[in-house]
């Protein structure tokens, strides 16, 4: 099994039995908030399982699903159980890049001098809720691009540092599409995964019916402080990952692209553009998040292929004629997971 690089003057071991001991402490914390989590949200393991693992890698996620799923509620209580300074913003086809990043005013001084100050706007929080983010211009929609990728925003040409660690959770509705501006391929790949929320099963809907009508109803409690999060993110980057890992990891990603020279099996014929090496780096960081989340000090294989589908699906078209044939991306990601499978 190959480990990343020990500290200088360390080993190979003595990494390890650090890392197995401030993974000890992280899975107890770490299970503390999915159970504080799991009291206000019913239903949707899945689902909250993979906004943890996209935090914890310290990435941004999209959730896709339709109205009334309690997307915006579980971005509300990530917020509160992993101690972070969250915000909201309600994307509409009015709001202006400045409603987000903020802006400078003018202000006059007793002494009757003038000079610009800058107001942060809500992009300057530690978890960040886009709202139906299809739903603002491009113009809006890319005033987030140099945030989540770089950690700062320009304005009036001066930088202005975002607060760490910083997440942008958005929500998307796949299906009022009316009066919707489609996000770029550039700003979704700045999502480390797309995270489908489907409807509950019979019994989570009876508890939601049951817990959620009544005179009291449960409220979030703080399960770790940022502080801890960030520790427990570069924890992720540390744990070891295996050589099969890494080669399933490879060859997962470039088998969902199209071949080059316009040869290659029946799958990749179907494939119009697919995952960079983004994909890849994601899938390195989230097998590894999802191995602490589940208390093990190692991803493996299955890590890699329960979280293709998630990782891959918004970064791959297909081409016109698959379409037309009825073809889907979960379609041919599942033929390619069965490859390597």
């Amino acid at each position: 099994m190959s480990v990343i690089s020990p500290p200088p003057g360390g080993t190979a071991e003595t990494d390890l039995d650090s890392i197995a001991e401030v993974a000890e402490k992280a899975l107890e914390r770490i299970t503390a908030a999915k159970a504080d989590i799991s009291r206000i949200i019913f239903g949707q393991e899945n689902v909250v399982e993979q906004s943890l693992v996209t935090i914890l890698a310290g990435g941004h996620g999209l959730l896709v699903g339709v109205p009334g799923l309690a997307k915006t509620k579980l971005v509300e209580t990530l917020g509160t159980v992993l101690g972070l300074n969250a915000r909201r913003i309600q994307f509409t086809p009015d709001l202006m890049p400045s409603d987000i990043l903020g802006a400078e005013v003018m202000e006059q001084a007793a002494d009757g001098s003038r000079a610009f100050r800058f107001i942060p706007g809500p992009v300057f929080s530690q978890l960040l809720m886009a709202d139906e983010i299809n739903r603002a211009s491009p113009r809006t929609q890319s005033a987030l691009l140099q945030a989540m990728q770089e950690y700062h925003v320009t304005v009036a040409g001066q930088p202005h540092d975002l607060p760490r660690p910083f997440h942008v959770l958005a929500t998307q509705n796949p299906l009022e599409q009316e009066g919707t501006y489609p996000l770029p391929e550039a700003q979704l790949d700045r999502f480390l995964m797309q995270i489908d929320v489907h409807y509950p099963d019979m019994d989570a809907e009876r508890r939601i019916l049951l817990e959620t009508t009544g005179a009291e109803q449960a409220v979030a409690q703080t399960a770790m402080s940022a502080e801890e999060l960030a520790g427990y993110q570069q924890l992720v980057r540390r744990m070891p990952v295996g050589e099969s890992v890494v080669d399933a990891i490879l060859k997962l990603v470039r088998a969902a692209r199209p071949a080059e020279d316009g040869s290659g099996d029946d799958v990749k014929k179907l494939i119009a553009w697919g995952p960079g090496p983004r994909a890849s780096q994601a899938l390195m960081l989230t097998v590894r998040a999802r191995a602490l989340v589940e208390g093990r000090l190692a991803p493996s294989v299955d890590d890699v292929l329960a979280l293709a589908e998630p990782i891959l699906q918004h970064r791959m078209a297909l081409t016109f004629a698959a379409r037309a044939d009825g073809h889907t991306i979960r379609g041919i990601i599942q033929q390619v997971k069965e490859k390597i499978g």
